[in-house]
């Protein structure tokens, strides 16, 4: 049997196949490769993975990771030496969670996939392998469109009074928050970018208000113009997204992917069915 893997930051989904039948799914806390050792990714595996997996671990024969943090061959080695110390088999890969979207979106076909969730990112993926990619700088210096960004536009507007008054308020007290609370989550407390990506459910709640709208279109429009316009072709390729921020806002999206004269195909809210079609096949 195949065990896949779609590793994020957040949380980890994993599912068995039997040749085209999902056996079953497992879902595990995240974990981002590039910030932990091998031994400490293995032992994250003994620990939630095996746990669940229990007697049918001795049934998986291969097994193909996709995870962030990914980014080069020796972090994906020391992924891969992690899940051999568990799971010893002679099929396993590991590979970078944009190469996943790929080919959860694409298959063999060429296109420009993206990512947009938690973060942003995208590539021009040419059937097989990712060809050409903008990198998405993170949520500071980049991440357009992406949920933590969208939050810490909408934090700014809010305490900066760029909005209505009445939708700050509602925000404020919506999220039982008061500047220097969120001052203070923002720049001394981890993961702030999770922190800004929490408060997008307000968007989506107020996505007819004009001034939420227009927010949430510009930084779509950015996303297109710093990132797909990059690509080659970009007219003229398919252009698919997966993550819950490209699922839910899609109609905006698709707003914006019309002002820039591009074409969206396909919007996934995430990877899984995409692999499991994709490593079905082979």
């Amino acid at each position: 049997m195949k065990l896949i893997a779609d590793s994020g930051s957040t949380k980890v989904e994993w599912c068995l196949l039997d040749h085209d039948k999902t056996v079953r799914q497992i879902f595990t806390s995240g974990f981002n490769a590039l910030m932990l050792t091998e031994e400490e990714i293995a032992q994250y595996l003994d620990d939630e993975l095996m746990l669940q997996l229990g007697d049918d671990a001795r049934n998986v024969t291969e097994v193909y990771f996709y995870g962030a943090g990914c980014i080069d061959e020796e972090v994906c080695r020391n992924v891969r030496r992690a899940i051999r110390q568990n799971i010893n088999v002679a099929t396993i890969e590991a590979h970078s969670d944009l190469l996943g979207a790929a080919r959860a979106l694409f298959g063999d076909r060429e296109g420009i996939a993206c990512i947009m969730g938690t973060g942003s990112n995208s590539c021009y993926y040419n059937g097989r392998e990712i060809k050409d990619h903008v990198s998405p700088l993170g949520y500071i210096l980049g991440d357009e469109g992406s949920g933590a960004v969208l939050g810490r536009h909408l934090i700014g507007d809010v305490l900066k009074h760029q909005l209505p008054r009445e939708l700050c308020d509602r925000f404020l007290d919506e999220y039982n928050l008061e500047s220097n609370a969120i001052i203070r989550r923002v720049y001394k407390e981890p993961s702030p970018n999770r922190f800004l990506a929490s408060v997008t459910p307000f968007l989506l709640k107020n996505i007819e208000e004009p001034a939420i709208h227009r927010l949430v279109l510009n930084e779509f429009k950015s996303f297109f113009v710093r990132n797909v316009a990059q690509y080659d072709r970009y007219r003229s390729l398919p252009v698919s997204f997966v993550g819950s921020i490209a699922y839910l806002y899609r109609h905006v999206l698709n707003e914006a992917a019309d002002a820039l004269d591009a074409k969206i195909e396909t919007v996934i809210k995430t990877p899984m069915e995409g692999l499991k079609m994709y490593h079905i096949n082979r």
